[in-house]
């Protein structure tokens, strides 16, 4: 699999697709916003790893897949399960890629600048989220 832009499927997303995303966006921001106040910072920074857009955008990504094959006269749920799989398959490979972005801040920021510090923490995350990548193929 390629990995790719590919700009021509914002078309197909309509506005109240937007503004559903937006809104559980915001909710699950709201929700770890008040386990932060609640448990204290630490609780609160280990749940904003949870993407705050993932559960709409798994959602649409399967409404699309079956739409797309009802189009052609095909059910299109198990294709539309399958899409968003891969989706959220893409997204813990990120996460863990986000980990290590968080470990690496957390351990170089008290003692090294915020560049150098975030600068480090990037590249784990790119490093870790690509070998995962890469590694998933075999």
């Amino acid at each position: 699999m390629r990995i790719e832009a590919n700009f021509s499927v914002l078309k197909d997303t309509k506005v109240h697709e937007h503004v559903v995303r937006f809104m559980l966006g915001g909710l699950v921001t709201m929700a770890v916003g008040l386990i932060a106040k609640r448990w204290g910072p630490v609780i609160g920074g280990l749940f904003m790893a949870f993407p705050a857009i993932f559960p709409a955008g798994a959602t649409l990504i399967e409404e699309h897949e079956v739409r797309k094959k009802k189009e052609i006269g095909r059910d299109g749920r198990l294709r539309g399960r399958e899409a968003a799989a891969l989706d959220a398959f893409g997204a813990a490979l990120g996460a863990m890629g986000l980990m290590a972005f968080a470990l690496v801040l957390w351990g170089f920021l008290p003692a090294h600048s915020s560049w150098v510090s975030l600068g480090l923490a990037a590249l784990a995350w790119m490093v870790v989220s690509g070998s995962l990548w890469v590694l998933r193929r075999s």
